[in-house]
C-alpha cells in the first residue's frame, strides 16, 4: 500500500475532511475549474439548483494537492466517494499532477465532471452563472459561502483567479438588492 495523493480545486482546498501529511498548491493539465455542474444536494436542490465546480475538460487548473498516509488511503479514498460522488456527477480518476514549489509530478486522485450526467450545466453565460450560485442553497450552505471561500483560499495560496474573483464581486452585488 502507497500513500494517496488528492487534488482539490473547490472546497476541498479548504474544507478537505480528512486527515493528511501534507498540503501543496499543485497545477493540474488537461482540466480546468468550471462552475459547470448543477449542485441538487451540497449547494442547492432540485428544485431550485445551486451550482458548484468541476474539473472539465481543457485548459490547466490550479489547486491543492494533499498527501495521505498509505495507513488512511482506504479510509480517506471511502469519505472522498460518500462526500463527492452522492449523485455521482464526477468521475473519480488519476492524473498527473505538478506540485508547483518543487515541480514534481504525483498521481493523485481527481474528481472530473461527467459530461453525460444531467447536472452538467456545460458552459453557462455569466449572468445565469450569478443567478444559480446567488440563490444556491442546500445540505452543506449556502453557494455565494462555496464561491466566497473558494476565492480567498485561492488568493491565500497565491493562486488568485481574476475571473473568480469578478464572479465573486457580481455575487455581492447581486446579494446587495
Amino acid at each position: 500500500m502507497q500513500d494517496l495523493w488528492v487534488f482539490g480545486y473547490g472546497s476541498l482546498m479548504w474544507r478537505p475532511g480528512f486527515e493528511h501529511e501534507e498540503r501543496h498548491p499543485a497545477l493540474l493539465r488537461g482540466y480546468h475549474r468550471a462552475f459547470c455542474v448543477y449542485s441538487h444536494v451540497h449547494r442547492g436542490t432540485p428544485e431550485k439548483p445551486g451550482l458548484v465546480f468541476g474539473l472539465d475538460a481543457g485548459g490547466s487548473c490550479r489547486g491543492v494537492a494533499f498527501r495521505v498516509a498509505a495507513s488512511r488511503a482506504e479510509e480517506t479514498k471511502r469519505y472522498l466517494q460518500a462526500r463527492e460522488q452522492v449523485t455521482l456527477v464526477y468521475r473519480d480518476v488519476v492524473k498527473s499532477v505538478e506540485l508547483v514549489e518543487t515541480r514534481r509530478r504525483i498521481n493523485a486522485l481527481c474528481f472530473v465532471v461527467d459530461r453525460t450526467h444531467e447536472q452538467y450545466a456545460g458552459r453557462l453565460d455569466f449572468d445565469e452563472q450569478v443567478r444559480l450560485i446567488a440563490e444556491g442553497e442546500g445540505r452543506s450552505g449556502r453557494n455565494p459561502d462555496y464561491l466566497e471561500s473558494t476565492v480567498r483560499h485561492l488568493d491565500e495560496a497565491g493562486l488568485s483567479d481574476e475571473g473568480l474573483s469578478r464572479l465573486w464581486r457580481a455575487v455581492e452585488q447581486r446579494l446587495r438588492r
